[in-house]
């Protein structure tokens, strides 16, 4: 993740995102520094959000801004850029091209600066089943009652329908859409696991079977990142057939009043999980969330399974994979750290297992 100063400009984050990165976004965003500086059309586009926190990322907003507007058909001549879309053109020629796009957009963009950037990363699938391999160990138990916490669009939902393979392993449909290969290095023990519910919840839920919520899911993720656009686009498909469930909702509330339903298989593993989510919440959602959880677990088998940044990790750092589990009694949870993923999800590096 990108540190940023407080006390920067605008085209000073800008510069610092794009580094030294020879890929299309390193150039343009480059282009898009000396454009604010010098007055260009990139500083109209982004009056009014001068002083907008470092976490707004308005390059990120700006950027997939654009990226709708190829996507929509409507730039035509940034699409040899776009490796998703088979594009194969250096990108260190893309920014005068860019620049006219945004010159002939202004209105446009300016408005996509208001659309937060969000992602359905499908990849980090990879980790809930890694802890629920690792549940069903601990339990015996294989069928799972799943609620995500953050689920955005709810893809992650989704995992029983996706085909994730390791060493001398499988696990999900052969002719899935969504191919997960090569997702976990180190060595694990697959179980026969079934989702019989699934749900989730996010404060601003995309809806993936709509046209806008494709392209908001679709923008957001670099278009030279081939493989996470293969992988969003597979899922896609399997939410067009069968669309997750997402409340739009704060994780602690929803948790508790989903944890207060009986459910309908009363002997299924209740699982919390969420991924790269915690650290966009409030210290106190963060709490109300363990409470919840906390209590609930004094009178019910429940686990989680968190793939998360540590707390107090510095820069650079990938996030842990790690799950836990209450035994319904007074006793303290068992909880493990299995090991750590890309940021993405693919691939999780198995550890020796840790309490």
């Amino acid at each position: 993740m990108v540190g940023f100063d407080r006390g920067q400009t605008l085209a000073e984050r800008f510069r610092v995102h794009a580094g030294e990165q020879t890929h299309l976004y390193g150039y343009v965003l480059r282009g898009m520094a000396d454009d604010l500086d010098a007055g260009g059309p990139t500083r109209e586009v982004v009056r009014g959000y001068e002083e907008a926190p470092p976490g707004a990322v308005i390059q990120l907003r700006l950027l997939a801004g654009i990226f709708r507007l190829v996507l929509a058909g409507r730039a035509p001549e940034l699409r040899p850029y776009y490796a998703c879309l088979g594009g194969a053109e250096p990108p260190s020629t893309a920014w005068p091209l860019m620049r006219r796009v945004i010159t002939d957009h202004l209105d446009e963009l300016h408005e996509a600066l208001a659309i937060a950037p969000q992602t359905n990363e499908v990849g980090r699938s990879v980790a809930l089943l890694v802890g629920l391999f690792d549940l069903a160990a601990a339990t015996g138990c294989r069928r799972v009652r799943l609620l995500e916490l953050g689920a955005s669009a709810g893809l992650n939902l989704l995992v029983d329908r996706f085909r994730v393979a390791g060493d001398g392993w499988s696990w999900g449909p052969e002719a899935s859409p969504v191919q997960l290969l090569g997702a976990v290095h180190g060595a694990i023990v697959p179980a026969d696991v079934q989702i019989v519910e699934a749900l989730g919840c996010d404060l601003d839920p995309v809806d993936a079977t709509s046209q806008q919520g494709r392209l908001r899911l679709t923008s957001f993720v670099w278009p030279f990142d081939v493989h996470r656009h293969e992988r969003l686009a597979g899922a896609l498909r399997l939410a067009a057939e069968q669309p997750p469930v997402v409340d739009r909702a704060s994780a602690a509330d929803w948790l508790a009043s989903r944890l207060e339903i009986a459910p309908a298989e009363p002997d299924a593993l209740v699982v919390i999980w969420h991924s790269v989510t915690q650290l966009y919440w409030p210290a106190a959602e963060v709490a109300a969330v363990r409470a919840a959880l906390s209590a609930y677990g004094r009178d019910h088998r429940v686990a989680e399974v968190g793939m998360e940044y540590a707390p107090d990790g510095v820069a650079g750092e990938q996030p842990e994979v790690r799950t836990s589990l209450w035994s319904g009694d007074d006793s303290p949870p068992r909880r493990r750290l299995l090991g750590t993923a890309h940021d993405h999800g693919i691939p999780v590096q198995l550890g020796a297992l840790r309490s």
